[in-house]
């Protein structure tokens, strides 16, 4: 018989995929690929179920000669492996980042002389209401809490943009690039309070309370399904972060990032140029302490941020943090520095993973913007966060247009340079 090969990443079989079977079976022997977590999670979305619920409700279906584990994106490896007459597909993919996909897949095909038969892709109201429902589970606290620490597993190097808005939650949710024959998008996202603060016209000094940073929260989740890390600043006093913790917690979110510091809170943009305190290690400790014994789960994190680079407190004093923050509790390290390059982070990370091979270590590369992410992960990092790239491109770009209305006294001029509103809107789902 011949050979027919297809590729799912779903968690739900529903008329659509048994219709590629049914066709499928036309043709040949069906092998099913079933996309592994680590390729799913660039490719589409988190799973969640496992990948051997995910191969036995495709077994379920009777349609099945084979099922394999595809491990890439890309078709390179199980095409060269199985050699399949045809690859049959959805035409869902003809448009957008999975076009590089279908050209991947027929580049291979004509090497062999395999062909490609693409099945017309099926939407209607049940199949809306399935991807609906998969959607909304992603998004509930329980899922989206724990999806960090499966990150973390997953990931080389967990990615995550801030977001300050429903909006920008969603351009953090939905972007996805094709790059160098690979599919990839970000991981998480970043709640910080400077881009918070700066989005309300407020300043960097926790004015902006827990309250309203709570409803920022709640307007993101909303719209979105990924990963929730929090800038929690200073985390406050002891008896107010508990309280804080737990409130995080059930909303969904990640994770906190706590810094090392006391009193009116500065941001650190500004480092020995304006006074900040650095807390005491046994401070800061029994805070760590007083938070992890607030939790309920086991799946929040909190990470303790260390200033000590950023006060110019040296290496020596940034690792005793790290090594007494990692004893008090702390789920993860974020090490901070105001230095064009990553030299002194670089020497943090790898005296830190000399003496701890596993907690996260966290890095903010705002000033040392040169540094890759490939060059991170040698060092050791789990997760970057891109915190405040988003707000920064949008501000330049919304005075300019301001100005040039002002001065051509029309919108005519700016016209150009603006997106259609048609395009933005594509971003939100309908009810």
């Amino acid at each position: 018989m011949k050979k027919v090969y297809t590729c799912f990443c779903t968690d739900v079989i529903h008329e659509g995929h048994l219709n590629i079977l049914k066709e499928a079976n036309k043709y040949g022997d069906v092998t099913v690929g079933i996309l592994s977590d680590a390729a799913m999670i660039k490719y589409n979305r988190f799973p969640t179920i496992s990948i051997e619920e995910r191969k036995t409700i495709v077994k379920e279906t009777g349609l099945v000669s084979n099922i394999i584990i595809q491990n890439e994106i890309m078709y390179d490896n199980v095409l060269a492996q199985l050699k399949p007459d045809y690859v049959i597909h959805g035409d869902n993919w003809c448009k957008g980042p999975e076009s590089a996909i279908r050209t991947n897949v027929i580049n291979n095909l004509n090497k062999y002389g395999g062909k490609l038969i693409e099945i017309g892709y099926t939407y209607n109201e049940n199949v809306r209401k399935i991807d609906d429902n998969i959607k909304e589970k992603l998004a509930m606290p329980e899922f989206r809490r724990k999806r960090l620490r499966q990150l973390l597993k997953l990931c080389p190097i967990v990615k995550a943009i801030e977001a300050h808005s429903g909006l920008t939650g969603l351009i953090a949710e939905k972007t996805v690039v094709e790059h160098n024959g690979e599919l990839d998008q970000f991981d998480a996202m970043w709640l910080s309070s400077l881009c918070d603060s700066t989005a309300k016209g407020k300043p960097d000094i926790e004015l902006v309370d827990m309250s309203s940073r709570i409803r920022t929260i709640d307007d993101i989740m909303e719209v979105t399904t990924k990963p929730v890390i929090l800038d929690g600043d200073t985390g406050g006093l002891v008896e107010h972060f508990i309280y804080n913790v737990r409130t995080l917690e059930r909303m969904g979110v990640s994770a906190v990032i706590i810094e090392d510091k006391t009193g009116l809170k500065k941001n650190s943009l500004f480092g020995t140029e304006v006074a900040q305190t650095q807390d005491s290690i046994e401070n800061f400790c029994e805070k760590i302490r007083a938070g992890k014994n607030a939790q309920r789960t086991e799946e929040f994190m909190i990470i303790a941020r260390i200033e000590s680079l950023i006060l110019e407190k040296g290496q020596e004093d940034a690792l005793k943090r790290a090594f007494a923050y990692v004893d008090a509790g702390a789920d993860g390290i974020m090490i901070h520095s105001r230095k064009s390059l990553p030299d002194e982070i670089f020497a943090f990370c790898d005296a830190f993973r000399a003496k701890d091979s596993h907690t996260p270590i966290v890095v903010v590369p705002t000033s040392f913007n040169c540094v890759t992410e490939a060059e991170l992960i040698k060092h050791g990092v789990n997760i970057v966060i891109y915190a405040n790239q988003l707000t920064r491109s949008a501000f330049p770009a919304m005075q300019n247009t301001a100005i040039d209305i002002l001065k051509n006294h029309r919108a005519l001029e700016v016209d150009s340079r603006l997106m259609p509103f048609k395009e933005i809107i594509t971003l939100i789902d309908d009810i």
